[in-house]
Parts: structure tokens; sequence; C-alpha cells
């Protein structure tokens, strides 16, 4: 998905437990509430209130923290009650803090709006923070503290990379412009070979089948020549494998090829170019060549524009070196290609592999210490490289380039994603 964050049509949890909690009230006096305690506690560890927000107490007096995203960026919407009756907001100061990992602090002061404080400012994703409420009403204030984490788990350095972790520096990056074509895998016209009779005559025998393995120079038949009958050798021109037998022993060797030899190993694939990328395609240009399953790829190189278009589909065709021990592509399969006609730079940019889905989002795992979390990103150009990052992700932030999956698992496994 190419946005930070998307809409959804109802109020949500602001903030949901999926670590240790710690709760305290402090002002008048009043002891502060007891919430439950302990590793990746459950989103309904906590007192929800009248809107589904959590509820924090000290005394008679409430505070329902709430995010509403109905129609709107994510923003605060606070209710306050005094012996859980609604409070009129114009009598209540509240101010929140939000610490993210890595230290950065997000400061909301809120305005009274009809029956609720509304927050200054967008909860940006992830919903992942240490939270710091100070709230005054009636001349006594009180504050509360908790941790509210999602997207987040902590893996020690040996375990990550064990597993396989790998971590790079967010950053700019060259992102190629792609355009996409079909093709079909064919022997280049060096790997394959007529064999055919020097002088016209009756074939007096033969050695070699069809599928049948050769070598350059191996005996392959004689023929008695019809002029001087005199019988004479014909020897393998190339090495390679017998892929078409047309004569048998007592036919008449003439224009037509006894055999016909092809060497698996060179290859190429031929690339038809419609006319509107035919000015974009040119020798030399990176391509990276897919199977149609798109199991097996690889990275080749435009060896040629042929500069003859197709009369029936105006097409021309591009020949794209397969380098040899591409034992996957075989002669006559189709294959797609993504050929590099272009490329700039762009300011921010992760490898495509690192990108993971987490909900609805697209995402990719920060790292800080031994802690890994959510980023989502708004999504620009795509390769099979770099993606562009248009916002979710600061410059200079290491992100898990290798074994994302590894860290999105850990995650799911111990339910640190809050119910949206």
């Amino acid at each position: 998905m190419n946005r930070v964050y998307t809409r959804r049509a109802s109020v949500r949890l602001a903030l949901l437990m999926a670590g240790s909690l710690l709760l305290s009230a402090c002002g008048d006096g009043a002891k502060p509430s007891a919430e439950a305690e302990g590793h990746a506690a459950k989103a309904g560890d906590f007192e929800r209130g009248p809107h589904r927000g959590r509820m924090l107490r000290a005394g008679d007096l409430a505070i329902e923290m709430t995010i509403f995203e109905d129609g709107v960026d994510p923003e605060f919407h606070v209710y306050a009650y005094r012996k859980d009756k609604l409070v009129d907001p114009r009598q209540v100061e509240l101010s929140v803090e939000l610490t993210r990992l890595g230290g950065k602090v997000d400061r909301f002061h809120f305005t009274p709006q009809d029956d609720y404080l509304r927050g200054a400012g967008v909860v940006h994703e992830p919903h992942s923070f240490d939270v710091k409420v100070r709230a005054s009403q009636g001349g006594q204030s009180h504050q509360w503290t908790y941790a509210s984490y999602e997207g987040r788990t902590t893996i020690s350095a040996q375990a990550a990379k064990a597993g396989g972790v790998k971590t790079e520096i967010a950053g700019a990056a060259d992102v190629a412009e792609l355009v996409d074509m079909a093709g079909r895998v064919e022997i280049t016209p060096e790997g394959k070979s007529e064999v055919r009779a020097w002088y016209p005559g009756r074939v007096m025998s033969l050695r070699g089948e069809l599928g049948t393995q050769v070598r350059k120079g191996q005996l392959l038949a004689r023929v008695e020549s019809s002029e001087s009958l005199q019988t004479y050798s014909i020897f393998a021109p190339i090495s390679g494998v017998i892929v078409e037998k047309n004569l048998n022993v007592g036919d008449v060797a003439g224009e037509r090829a006894i055999f016909v030899i092809a060497d698996p190993t060179k290859l190429h694939a031929e690339f038809f170019v419609y006319p509107r990328d035919a000015e974009k395609v040119r020798v030399g240009q990176p391509v990276q060549v897919r199977s149609l399953a798109s199991d097996t790829k690889l990275m080749a190189r435009v060896e040629a524009v042929l500069p003859t278009a197709d009369l029936a589909s105006q097409t021309l065709l591009a020949h794209v070196h397969l380098p040899e021990g591409s034992a996957a592509f075989r002669p006559g399969m189709g294959v797609e290609g993504s050929f590099q006609v272009a490329s700039s730079r762009v300011p921010l940019a992760v490898r495509t592999k690192s990108l993971q889905r987490f909900r609805d989002f697209t995402v990719v795992f920060a790292k800080v210490g031994d802690t890994y979390e959510v980023r989502m990103l708004e999504l620009g150009r795509q390769t099979p490289e770099w993606t562009e990052v248009l916002g979710g992700l600061e410059p200079g932030t290491e992100y898990v380039a290798d074994g994302a999956f590894l860290i999105r698992a850990d995650i799911e496994k111990s339910g640190a994603s809050h119910d949206h």
C-alpha cells in the first residue's frame, strides 16, 4: 500500500499494550489504579471506557484516551470524567507526550471540542510509544505514564545473526525506470549448425539419434558420392545435442540437412519491443529475465536490437544474452523481462526485498539497539532492487534488509500488534 496510513471509519484504541505496563497517578494523594503487568500483555488487560478508549484513573477523576480516524488523519480525542460523569472539557487542561523508539518525543496540546478534548497534530504511525499524560481539573493535577507498543520486538544480536538478519542504513539510491516485455528463449545463431552432405549421394551409415549428445569432430555419417562412388565421412561441426534427424540409412543426401545440432548453453532471449518502447531500448541496458512462474530470475544485458519490424505486430526484436549456466531456461520457453531504460537518483530508498506486510501497511523494520519496530511507508517507484520511500521513514534509519520476515514472525508470535 502506498500511503503511510489509511482511514478507518471507526474510533480505535489510542494506545494498546504489548509490553510491561506502568500506570501511576500523582497530585491529590490518590493511589494509582492497578493495571495488569507482564510481558506481551494483551489489549484487553486495561479498562476500556464508554468510547472504547483506555481509562486512566486518579481518585474520582478519570481520563479516557482514544484516537479518532473517521475521515481524518489520526488524532487524539480525550474524554474527562468526574465520578464517571462527563466533565465539561473547558474545565480541563491536558497535555500528552509520546516517547518513541530512539528517543524522539511528540508533544500534544488540547483544546475543547464538543464534549471532548481534541489533540493538536497527527498521531503518526506506528502507534508505538511510552506515554505520559498530565491533566488538571478542579485545582488538582494528575499524571499517568504507561507503555503502549505495537509492531515491536527485541531480539539479541546473537539470535539475529543466527537467523540471517542483516541491516542497512536508509538513504539515497539510484532507482531505475523499467519497461516490462514478453519474450522467448532461443538458441543463438552461433549455437546451431546443420550437418549436410558435401556431395550428393546415398547415406551409408549414421551415428546419431534425436537427443544424442555429440562433440565437435565426432563422426556422424558416411555418404557414398553419386559421382565418384567414393565414400566420405561427415563430422560434427560443433558440440551439442542432435535436435533434428531428417535422413536415414539408404536415403539420398542432397540439399536437406542430415542432422541439426544445437548447443543448449548458447542461449539468448528474444523480446518483442512495441513501437512505444522502441526508442527507449538500447544495446547494453541491464534486463532482469524471469521465467513465467517467476521462480527463476537472472540479470543480463541487451546484446542487439534488430532494425526490422514484424509486419503483423509491428514489433522489433531485442536480443538479451543469457550467460552460460542458465540451465533453468530452455529453448522455446516463454519469459518476461524488465528493461532498465533509465535511472534517477532519489533521496530515500530501501531494498525491495526488505518490504513486509503488517496489518494493512507495507513496512520495513527499523532497528535501535536490539529492538526492532515497524515503519509504515508511503512508496514511490519500485524495481526488483530498490523502492523509493516518500514518507514514513527518516533518512539515516538503520533497517532490516535481509531476514525481515523473521522479525515479522517474531512480532506476530508475541502479539505485539494492536486491535485496529
